[in-house]
């Protein structure tokens, strides 16, 4: 209401200053139309002065044929005055100048008890045969004020009618126009009190203009704040299962243990199954705590310039014993000089994860291989195996949360279900991206792309970190 009101207000005064100009520049065209003839008939009532008598007056011999058309036209009056303004003649029948002293050229306008009339005088300078004196002609101005009394009417009833239809108008376009703020107020307040992230504006707007924009954004503000809550809520019930069944184990085995005595062999065995369960709980803590971390959006890492090829020959280095234990083949192929922006503690998590992943699920005599390839603005790593493999069915969900294979990713490895979702958060914080190829019984392969650093590019940044 109050925006309907300002534009009526605008509208108000933008009509009366319309208006108000216009109304003046009519009037000031029908004063000089009037005042146009005005000086005609004077002009032609000077032609008929009588040149051959001792007082000033009109010839009689000219004034009946010549004055008879100045004369019909309606309200016009003719007056002859002497020098000291006393009247001489007068040719008309609805005004009667009184005697006027100081008169001086020009126009005026001289109000009577019925109407008001527009004059001109001018001077009659004198001749040989004829003494000096004024003549006025007068004009009614009825006519022109009845034109613009009229005119302002017209204008008086207009401005209600115009406010009226633009305030009508402005109330329908400002309420259709401000539709989806309404809307959005009610679902803002429908969310604050029952919760419920499912309500949507889906404001349909014909232009893409600027509350279309902010009921998109609300909405999709609405399906992040949803999709958030979801995956905390999934996060939590898969947490709480992962959490309970350690718990739940060590709780069984203690019971069973303190229900009757038992020796001292019996307790030993009790007490390295429960510190098990318990190593096994301090690393999904601690790989709950990184991913949380990992997942805050407003926290980025730390990135900082690092050589690529020797982090992931001392990784190599250090997976080799494994490999040679569980008599499994080790190959890497990885070129010198490579470069990337990236944390190193986050990326040794990550590729001794896959490593470590790829050696559980990898038979005797089996291979595994890590590669690496510089191409234009990114390196390749890949990580790949001769294993067991995963089925097509669940590849699309081995970056998931406690999200594990049947038989080749169950509890008894030991992990967690945490790895590879951990593995992908840290390349998004990297800027890069992590896929898997899997056969079934062939084999698995992971591939980490990062942005490359051109080495002349790093060792600028080596120098200016020194």
């Amino acid at each position: 209401m109050r925006l309907v009101a300002w534009y009526s207000l605008l509208a108000g005064l933008s009509m009366i200053v319309s208006d108000g100009f216009m109304y003046l520049w009519f009037r000031q065209t029908l004063f000089d139309q009037i005042d146009s003839s005005l000086e005609v008939t004077t002009i032609q009532a000077l032609k008929n002065l009588d040149n051959e008598g001792d007082t000033i007056m009109f010839d009689p011999r000219q004034e009946a044929p010549a004055l008879a058309s100045l004369l019909n036209d309606a309200g016009v009056e003719i007056y002859l005055l002497a020098q000291d303004g006393s009247l001489q003649e007068h040719l008309g029948n609805s005004l009667t100048l009184p005697t006027q002293q100081g008169l001086q050229s020009g126009f005026k306008i001289i109000s009577t008890e019925n109407r008001r009339w527009r004059t001109y005088t001018q001077e009659i300078l004198p001749r040989p045969d004829r003494p000096p004196g004024w003549l006025t002609v007068a004009r009614s101005l009825e006519p022109v004020d009845t034109t613009l009394q009229n005119l302002l009417n017209q204008h008086l009833l207009k401005i209600p009618l115009l406010l009226g239809m633009v305030g009508l108008g402005g109330l329908f376009l400002a309420t259709r126009a401000l539709k989806p703020i309404g809307q959005i107020t009610r679902i803002a307040e429908q969310v604050s009190v029952s919760g419920d992230l499912t309500q949507r504006i889906r404001y349909q707007g014909k232009t893409d203009d600027e509350l279309e924009q902010l009921a998109t954004i609300f909405d999709e503000m609405l399906d992040s704040l949803q999709a958030t809550f979801e995956r905390e809520k999934r996060f939590t019930a898969d947490a709480s299962h992962e959490l309970r069944t350690p718990l739940t184990a060590m709780k069984g085995r203690l019971h069973v243990e303190l229900s009757q005595p038992r020796t001292a062999q019996a307790y030993r065995e009790t007490l390295q199954a429960i510190e098990q369960e318990v190593d096994r709980l301090i690393r999904l803590s601690s790989d709950l705590l990184l991913l949380s971390r990992l997942e805050q959006q407003h926290q980025n890492i730390y990135l900082e310039s690092i050589g690529l090829s020797d982090l992931l020959a001392a990784i190599a280095e250090q997976i080799q014993p494994l490999a040679d234990l569980q008599q499994i083949q080790f190959s890497t192929h990885i070129p010198p000089n490579l470069q990337t922006q990236a944390s190193p503690d986050h990326l040794i998590r990550l590729f001794l994860n896959l490593l470590n992943n790829a050696i559980k699920h990898t038979p005797t005599q089996g291979k595994i291989h890590l590669s690496a390839t510089d191409q234009e603005h990114q390196v390749q790593i890949q990580v790949s195996d001769t294993g067991i493999g995963i089925s097509p069915e669940h590849l699309p969900h081995v970056f998931k949360r406690f999200y594990r294979v049947e038989k080749s990713r169950s509890r008894n490895v030991g992990g967690t279900g945490l790895g590879l979702a951990i593995a992908q958060e840290i390349i998004h914080r990297h800027h890069g991206k992590i896929s898997v190829h899997s056969q079934f019984n062939q084999g698995t392969t992971f591939t980490i792309i990062l942005p490359i650093v051109p080495t002349s590019r790093a060792t600028q940044t080596k120098q200016a970190t020194s």
